[in-house]
């Protein structure tokens, strides 16, 4: 199929893009690797596309006052190749090559991932567990919503129609800081059946704090804080028990509720391990 007709204009400044945003039905083109499929099958239909990648100081990596800075316009390939995002978020460091295939990740963004909101996709998983927080800016001006407030429901976020994603931000990783991915797809680069991503700090072999958000299981990222308190009086088994409480994964087109559930057993046990691991 071809998209429904639409307008064009490029963005030449941030306070441009947001004037655009707010003067017609509008989305915003960044990498376009969502956008560009439901274009051809009119399951997205804009009267204009604001393209938004020739705003300067969205593809940014920033290290500062205890956060790693994401811009918004950053793709995939470079936040994989980034020796900032490796240092201090390994975990994006860690879920960037789940990513789809390398044509994807050179053109994708992150701020595109995230504010798309697929459920099943790594990086809005990886930015809740790790408390991050989104800076939206829009015709009120910018505002800051935490990572806990921000994915509302199927492909909805706390972006209004207007608002635009900039910059993302987690909290640096320190010495005592463990984080663990993984995901079960059929394929490598397909949509994961479960995904996990886990954060904790660590005092010794035990565990402090430990998030553990899955994705692929619910019409958000869901963390499974049953678990997550049963992981940190160190019972993997009381943590995959409390699973059952934790999630109610749907059936879908790849497989049954009931497996992703076991599936999400088995990265809760693996992960675990991998928490606990000096060096991890």
């Amino acid at each position: 199929m071809k998209p429904a007709p639409f307008a064009y204009a490029k963005a030449r400044s941030l306070a441009h893009a947001v004037e655009l945003l707010a003067g017609a039905d509008a989305r915003v083109l960044a990498g376009g690797q969502s956008l560009m499929a439901t274009l051809n099958m009119r399951l997205s239909q804009p009267a204009l596309l604001v393209d938004i990648n020739g705003i300067e100081g969205l593809d940014a990596i920033s290290a500062k006052n205890g956060q790693i800075e994401i811009g918004a316009l950053v793709r995939h390939a470079q936040a994989e190749r980034s020796s900032e995002i490796a240092r201090h978020a390994p975990l994006i460091a860690a879920a960037m090559p789940h990513i789809g295939h390398p044509a994807i990740r050179n053109r994708g963004t992150i701020g595109g991932s995230i504010a798309f909101a697929d459920p099943a996709a790594e990086l809005p998983a990886c930015v809740l567990a790790l408390g991050g927080e989104l800076d939206l800016t829009g015709p009120a001006g910018r505002r800051t919503v935490p990572a806990d407030d921000f994915f509302k429901g199927l492909f909805e976020t706390a972006l209004g129609p207007h608002d635009l994603l900039t910059a993302i931000r987690v909290p640096a990783a320190g010495r005592e800081t463990r984080v663990a991915f993984a995901e079960l797809a059929r394929r490598h680069g397909d949509y994961a059946m479960v995904g996990l991503a886990a954060v904790a700090r660590s005092e010794g072999r035990a565990l402090v704090d430990p998030r553990l958000v899955f994705f692929g299981v619910g019409t958000t990222p869901v963390r499974a804080r049953k678990a997550e308190t049963a992981l940190a009086s160190g019972d993997v088994g009381a943590a995959v028990a409390a699973l059952a409480q934790d999630l109610n994964p749907p059936d879908d087109v790849q497989t049954s509720g009931a497996v992703k559930r076991h599936l999400a057993g088995v990265l809760v046990r693996r992960l675990a391990k991998q928490l606990m691991e000096p060096g991890s």
